[in-house]
């Protein structure tokens, strides 16, 4: 790790730190993951999702509940419909900067015996 990035995080509360591991928490869920994916193509309505995603209705909307209270989606009335878009467009970097990640460390992370069955 570089000294920048060791000041960075040597610098951050413990109150920082828990709210980054909060937020990681929301991203953990695949469920949550493939519906963040979908919207950051574009805005989508529940059935939109459910047919991008292959979940169940109910289950789109239950985790769109939580995405919308931790502020990780919006939501916009679009006639009958509402229409959830991610609240920014960082995410869609996040997503896309993990899996360059993950070209890198995925090996690893499949072997690891501790995200097994989470």
């Amino acid at each position: 790790m570089s000294n920048d990035m060791t000041q960075i995080v040597v610098d951050r509360k413990v109150g920082t730190i828990e709210q980054r591991a909060k937020l990681f928490r929301g991203f953990a869920d695949p469920s949550r993951l493939s519906i963040l994916g979908a919207l950051c193509g574009e805005p989508l309505v529940v059935h939109e999702l459910v047919e991008r995603t292959g979940l169940s209705q109910p289950n789109v909307s239950n985790h769109l509940r939580c995405l919308l209270e931790c502020g990780l989606v919006n939501s916009d009335r679009d006639g009958r419909f509402i229409r959830y878009r991610i609240s920014s467009a960082r995410i869609a970097t996040l997503l896309s900067d993990v899996d360059a990640l993950l070209d890198v460390v995925a090996g690893g992370v499949e072997a690891c015996d501790n995200y097994r069955g989470r």
